[in-house]
């Protein structure tokens, strides 16, 4: 999987995305791709870890399909990635012809470099629905350009230790509400003494998560704060109180996440479905003891499931080859049999709704006792509510996972402490406060 997106946006590009937005960027919004497009020459992409192992392996099929084309695949590594992409978007110099972007990532290079890609509607025909809606959403400007296209999902389910349900004789299937399965924790913290949920509340824990479940963020679709939402204050005092209950298990980081799963500390992981591959790589042992479900809802007929994680490809308008960068986009990523070779490769879960399709999705997984929990998250990818994210996120999560602290570990009121937040957002960005 592309590696999920938890961490700070480097100094560097934070600088530059909460800048100026005239900068570099070119007059033009670049040029008009063809979905059919006679192509040639070669073409430069930019990516990482198992992603950039995936652009190579069908870089090598496409050029064989595609005689006289050339298509160079270079792992820029993660750490510098979006240093490296900021400076040159800024420069209007330096791109190569496809750059990968992960999808909490895009929005802010859409508002901040609105003519630095080009658009992709018109290779995929318009056919937007055939993609994850969440997905489409982050990729897409206010005109409705589509300015990336989506690669992989960060689909959320609620990954059930079924043993310890079955401990004090409780059906994870009869979880249906947060409530529930607050009321379920504490039967379980009580006879069995694990706790709920681990989580590492110092990043704002599962807030995000549990705003985008809900249909919210931290803006709304005008780029207004939106933490004094009622699904806000929700989402906060939920954590409170799980807390409260002693159901939360506060851990450090991602180590400390998966550290924690392997231990057995907790009964339910809220997460994405690449949270299987690390499951089922570090911790073996406990294949047989995992089940998944949806997320329980909020309210009755509330949404199931929410985004952690996830990618897009853009051509930027520096591309000296669009056409060809175009060509080979679709190829990867608007193509049912490449995106399921992806998954069986390379572990990368779909946005392509098409691609579920596929027997690969509907096959029982030992490790989660014979359930078919690709085709749970498949069911769940087209129903993930969209996000609002721009360039002011970075500067406002940390204010946020402030507020997290504030109210969960030290016992502030969860209305109080995101008025606050809303409000120093506002004075950080000079952005208005939802009304």
């Amino acid at each position: 999987m592309i590696k999920p997106a938890k961490l700070a946006v480097p100094a560097l590009a934070l600088a530059l995305l909460t800048g100026c937005a005239g900068g570099g960027v070119p007059a033009q919004s670049g040029a008009t791709l063809k979905p059919n497009a006679e192509v040639s020459g070669e073409i430069t992409v930019w990516s990482w870890d198992v992603a950039a192992t995936a652009l190579k392996r069908l870089a090598t099929s496409y050029s064989a399909e595609h005689p006289g084309t050339t298509i160079k695949v270079v792992d820029i590594g993660y750490d510098n990635a979006y240093d490296k992409m900021s400076v040159s978007l800024q420069a209007n110099s330096g791109l190569p012809d496809v750059i990968t972007v992960e999808t909490d990532r895009m929005p802010a290079y859409v508002t901040q470099f609105p003519k630095g890609f080009t658009d992709l509607a018109p290779l995929i025909d318009g056919a937007t629905k055939d993609f994850d809606p969440s997905k489409i959403a982050a990729s897409s400007d206010k005109g409705g350009r589509l300015l990336s296209l989506p690669w992989d999902s960060g689909t959320v389910g609620l990954f059930v230790r079924t043993d310890y349900f079955a401990e004090v004789d409780i059906d994870p299937a009869s979880i249906k509400s947060w409530d529930d399965l607050v009321t379920a924790g504490e039967t379980i913290k009580k006879k069995t003494g694990h706790t709920l949920i681990s989580t590492d509340l110092s990043g704002g824990g599962i807030f995000s998560m549990l705003l985008q479940q809900q249909g919210k963020g931290t803006f709304n679709a005008a780029g207004e704060i939106d933490l004094n939402s009622p699904e806000a204050v929700q989402a906060l005092t939920l954590m409170k109180t799980m807390n409260e209950k002693g159901l939360l298990h506060n851990v450090k980081g991602w180590d400390g996440q998966v550290t924690a799963a392997k231990d057995g500390k907790s009964a339910v992981n809220p997460e994405a479905v690449w949270w299987i591959g690390t499951l089922t790589g570090e911790a073996p042992e406990l294949s047989g003891k995992y089940g998944v479900q949806p997320l329980p809802a909020f309210t009755t007929g509330g949404g199931t499931t929410s985004n952690n994680g996830g990618s897009t490809l853009a051509v930027p308008t520096q591309a000296k080859n669009p056409e060809l960068a175009g060509s080979f986009v679709k190829y990867v990523l608007a193509n049912k049999d490449n995106q399921v070779s992806m998954m069986k490769d390379e572990g990368l879960f779909p946005s392509y709704l098409p691609a579920f399709t596929d027997p690969l999705f509907a096959e029982p997984q030992e490790y989660f006792g014979g359930e078919k929990v690709y085709q749970l998250f498949a069911e769940q990818t087209a129903k993930i509510p969209a996000g609002t994210t721009n360039s002011d996120s970075a500067k406002a999560g940390d204010i946020v996972a402030n507020a997290v602290v504030s109210s969960v570990l030290n016992g502030a009121d969860p209305a109080a402490e995101l008025k606050s937040a809303a409000e120093q957002i506002a004075t950080a960005t000079g952005r208005k406060i939802a009304q």
